[in-house]
C-alpha cells in the first residue's frame, strides 16, 4: 500500500502547529497504524530529519496511551479498538490519511500528537480509589454481590483512560471516563463507604480541570474502544444528586 499521511506536527504547546505531508510506500495491509507510523519515522531518521512523536507503550490495547485523531475519529475508522490495534487494511491503496493529536482544552499538547492526559490522574487523585482497609483476598463465594453487580463493575473498571470520550466530544466532557471510574468502585461492597465522597470530589475535580458538560449525544459511548455503555453517567448523576441532597 502507498500511503499518503497528513500529520500534525507541533514543537511544543506554545508553538503554532502545522500539518505536514509525508509519503510511505510498501506497507503492508497486515500491519498496524503504530507500525506505520514506525516505519515513517525509520525513514524520517534516515533523511537526518525529526521523527514524528507519538505515545505508546503496551501496543495491546491495555495502557490507553495510543490516541490519535485518525480522519476524524478517534482511533480511526473501526470501532472497539485502540490505534495500536487499528490495521492499515482499513484503509485502501493510495488513500490520504490526516492523523491529529486529542483536542480538548484540558488535554494540552505537549509535543506533535502527543497530549497531556495528566488531568485524568487527577481526577483519580481526588477520589478514585477505596481507602478502606479491606483484609486479605476473600473466597469469591463469600463476596455479597450478585453478579449482575460484579459484571457492570468489571465493565466499568475495563475503561484506560485513553481520553477519547473527551476527544469525540463537541464539549471535551469527560463524563463517560468519570462515571466508569464511579461506577467500578460504587458497585462493589468496598467501595460503597465513601461513595459519596468520591462522586463529589470526583465531579468537582473534573468541571475544576475544564471539561466541558455532558449533553448526551453519545459520541463518547461510540467511539469508547472498550464499549463503555452511557448508563454508567446516568447512575454518576444519580449518585452525585443523592450525594448532595442527604
Amino acid at each position: 500500500m502507498d500511503l499518503t499521511l497528513k500529520i500534525w506536527r507541533q514543537e511544543n504547546r506554545q508553538a503554532k502547529g502545522r500539518f505536514e505531508t509525508y509519503l510511505v510506500t510498501n506497507i503492508s495491509p497486515d500491519s498496524s497504524f503504530l507500525e506505520m507510523l514506525d516505519i515513517l519515522n525509520q525513514q524520517l531518521v534516515d533523511k537526518f530529519e525529526m521523527p514524528v512523536c507519538f505515545d505508546h507503550d503496551c501496543r495491546e490495547g491495555i495502557c490507553g496511551m495510543c490516541g490519535l485523531y485518525i480522519n476524524g475519529r478517534p482511533h480511526g475508522p473501526d470501532t472497539g479498538v485502540t490505534t495500536c490495534q487499528l490495521h492499515m487494511r482499513k484503509f485502501k491503496d493510495g488513500d490520504t490519511i490526516t492523523v491529529e493529536p486529542w483536542r480538548a482544552k484540558p488535554f494540552p499538547i505537549i509535543r506533535d500528537l502527543v497530549v497531556d492526559r495528566s488531568a485524568f490522574d487527577k481526577i483519580i487523585e481526588a477520589g478514585g480509589y477505596v481507602s478502606v482497609n479491606t483484609g486479605g483476598v476473600p473466597d469469591a463465594n463469600a463476596l455479597p454481590i450478585s453478579k449482575k453487580d460484579a459484571d457492570i463493575a468489571m465493565d466499568a473498571a475495563a475503561c484506560i483512560g485513553c481520553g477519547a470520550c473527551v476527544a469525540s466530544c463537541k464539549n471535551a466532557s469527560a463524563m463517560l471516563f468519570v462515571s466508569a471510574k464511579v461506577s467500578q468502585l460504587s458497585m462493589l461492597p468496598q467501595g460503597k463507604i465513601e461513595a459519596k465522597e468520591r462522586v463529589k470530589k470526583m465531579v468537582a475535580k473534573m468541571d475544576e480541570l475544564g471539561f466541558g458538560n455532558c449533553t448526551n449525544t453519545g459520541a463518547c459511548e461510540a467511539e469508547c474502544p472498550k464499549e463503555i455503555s452511557l448508563s454508567h453517567i446516568a447512575r454518576m448523576n444519580r449518585e452525585l444528586y443523592a450525594a448532595k441532597i442527604l
